[in-house]
């Protein structure tokens, strides 16, 4: 099957199935003939978990990891529970983060509103972000 069929059969783009194959997790076979690219049933089934994974926040390091366990018939689950919990923490730091940031954007349009235009000096661009009072 060729690049856009599976790309049609997963619903993602040419160049998703392209770069997976760039990067080795798909390895089609090639045609002799033409050159093109020959995947199968097995390729659409390996980049449907690839995509999934994805959507659970692995990344493409963590599923190389997962995949090497699978190629030697050798159950991934372990691996994939330590990396979840990984993940699992450190999306847990970025949406802290996020919050302490929403925070901060508040503040400033709070802050702002009651403040005037002003147009740039030689000493500053815009009085607005250079006066901003953080309540740290």
């Amino acid at each position: 099957m060729k690049v856009l069929e599976v790309a049609k059969r997963l619903g993602v783009t040419a160049e998703t199935v392209r770069f997976y194959t760039r990067i080795k997790i798909l390895q089609p076979a090639v045609k002799k003939d033409n050159g093109y690219k020959d995947y199968t049933e097995k390729d659409v089934s390996r980049l449907r978990f690839v995509l999934n994974a994805r959507q659970l926040g692995f990344s493409v390091e963590d599923i190389t990891e997962i995949l090497a366990h699978a190629d030697k018939n050798q159950s991934a689950c372990p691996t994939v529970r330590r990396l979840i919990e990984a993940r699992l923490k450190e999306t847990e730091q970025r949406f802290i983060e996020t919050q302490k940031l929403r925070d901060r954007m508040q503040r400033a349009v709070n802050q702002w509103s009651k403040k005037p235009d002003k147009g740039p000096t030689g000493d500053m661009i815009c009085h607005l972000i250079e006066e901003f009072i953080q309540d740290i």
